[in-house]
């Protein structure tokens, strides 16, 4: 299993449209799950401010053959095709996400020296809204500042909220998720000890192939 990660620019209009075109894996061969979503930058802000216009496609699949086909043949993976796409492989889960099948049970290793990319999705309780951004923008302004970031973005479709970040490297990830007394630890507490989400998951990632350009999200380097 596979999951990739398309973000493309494709104007307000079309993407209102392709956010209402969410492929559906009962129709489409090899899809596992697919969840289409708006971007919103991350920034020191405390309310990411949507981008309508710049989408992503979330989305799980058997193997490299059939998100080819997707692309090649599907009108939303044919209108995302000029923008910037991940391909990767779980290699860690902290939470759950029972609708993508097939997640690793136990941890993968990888080098120090590797890039990875990080993604967090979760279903917000709405009650939960105010303490979660709190805890959330301070996480976030501090990722924007940590060294070996190399692009980050937020994702939204409520009530799913997500961010997606790129890393030079599992040691720079490391170092800004689990320093302690940091802005990313004191969120993760804040949530064990009253949950933002009914459910949420981190997963970490092997990018193996990424092609194309959108926004700050480019070549690995």
């Amino acid at each position: 299993m596979i999951v990739s990660i398309d973000i493309a620019h494709l104007g307000a209009l079309e993407g209102l449209r392709a956010l209402s075109k969410r492929p559906r894996p009962d129709q489409v061969a090899g899809l596992r799950y697919a969840e289409t979503v708006f971007t919103a930058p991350i920034t020191s802000n405390l309310l990411p401010k949507p981008d309508f216009g710049t989408v992503a496609l979330i989305a799980a699949w058997d193997d490299d053959a059939t998100l080819d086909r997707f692309a090649a043949d599907h009108p939303l993976g044919q209108a995302l095709a000029h923008g910037w796409q991940a391909r990767m492989i779980p290699l860690r889960v902290a939470g759950a996400w029972p609708e993508i099948p097939g997640l690793p049970e136990r941890q993968l290793p990888v080098d120090d020296e590797e890039p990875v990319a990080a993604l967090t999705l979760g279903r917000l309780k709405p009650w939960r809204l105010r303490p979660f951004l709190a805890a959330a923008g301070q996480a976030e302004a501090a990722a924007l500042e940590a060294p070996g970031l190399l692009a980050s973005t937020g994702f939204g479709r409520p009530p799913l909220v997500s961010t997606f970040t790129l890393w030079r490297s599992a040691a720079a990830m490391r170092d800004y998720a689990y320093r302690r007394g940091g802005s990313h630890s004191a969120a993760v507490a804040a949530d064990r000890s009253r949950a933002f989400h009914h459910r949420s998951a981190f997963i970490r990632f092997r990018p193996y192939a990424v092609r194309g350009e959108c926004g700050q999200f480019g070549p690995l380097a």
